[in-house]
């Protein structure tokens, strides 16, 4: 069976229009979908002792993922308010709460027992990730960090380095690929949303259109590419089917609310009762507060 650990962020995503607040964070998200796709899946990371952080552990539990090494620290549990303009999302505000954290020589320990460990950028792990990525194979989540110097800093120590491709032209991207490989990446994973997406090796690229669905929610998409190209790669499974079976993965997460379901009514502490207070405004906070979403995300 394939071993896969994710390291780093999460979140609960509260939906304003909804009152409803769902598990997620690249990295929580891929340690989930790991396991929906039938490998053994482990999460570590820190979470608040709220209602939010019962949220998260309830649902990690229920979805089989190991959270041997999940902190439960005092504090408050990351949370992120969410507006949607149709189905595409629409960031409004957040709080990391306790999610950034510092590994201890025990998580590492139990990294090592897996085949891969994926950390997305931001998590806030980079300085750890060499130590990483001698312990196991390692999947890194560039998103939308485009600064040259951070690629040929984590590239060399990378089995898959994911980028989205969102704002950038097929050069571009291509140059990109180009340059975390020859830095030392085994495989560069670039996700177009709606555009498709590409997976190069050093010898090879191969290209995958997206599934096209009518999306009820876009969020956890990309996230969903990631994990199960990480898997079939572990698997040793041919490219392309890797890249179709990802596709057809991501347009199924399109197909529900949150990233990996599991709602709840929104419970972020004392602050809960002024959020709901401002459900009303969501559409002018949209307007102030708006940027567009991570296209790999919007892989439907």
């Amino acid at each position: 069976m394939v071993k896969i650990a994710a390291m780093g962020d999460n979140v609960v995503d509260c939906y304003l229009a909804r009152g409803e607040m769902y598990p997620g964070g690249n990295c929580l998200n891929v340690s989930v979908y790991v396991s929906r796709f039938g490998g053994q899946s482990a999460y570590v990371g820190a979470i608040g002792k709220d209602r939010a952080g019962d949220l998260i552990h309830a649902a990690l539990k229920s979805e089989r993922v190991d959270v041997t090494r999940l902190r439960r620290l005092e504090g408050p549990t990351a949370y992120c308010l969410i507006g949607h303009r149709n189905a595409d999302r629409i960031f409004l505000d957040f709080d990391l709460g306790v999610s950034m954290f510092t590994p201890t020589q025990e998580d590492l320990h139990f990294l090592s027992g897996f085949e891969a460990v994926h950390i997305g950028q931001s998590s806030g792990l980079d300085p750890w990730v060499a130590a990483v990525s001698s312990k196991a194979l390692l999947s890194y989540d560039f998103s939308t960090r485009r600064d040259p110097g951070h690629r040929l800093e984590i590239g060399p120590h990378c089995y898959l380095a994911s980028v989205s491709g969102d704002g950038l032209d097929d050069n571009e991207l291509a140059a990109i690929a180009s340059e975390l490989l020859a830095c030392g990446s085994r495989w560069v994973l670039v996700t177009r949303g709606r555009a498709g997406a590409v997976l190069h090796s050093d010898t090879v690229s191969y290209r995958t259109p997206a599934q096209l669905v009518e999306p009820v929610d876009t969020l956890g998409a990309g996230d969903t590419f990631i994990a199960r190209t990480l898997f079939g790669l572990l698997k040793e499974e041919a490219p392309q089917n890797i890249l179709r079976d990802a596709a057809e993965a991501a347009a199924a997460t399109c197909q529900y609310y949150g990233a990996i379901g599991h709602a709840a009514a929104i419970d972020i502490g004392k602050i809960t009762v002024e959020i709901l207070r401002g459900t009303a405004q969501e559409t002018s906070l949209a307007a102030k507060f708006s940027r567009p979403i991570d296209a790999r995300n919007g892989q439907c």
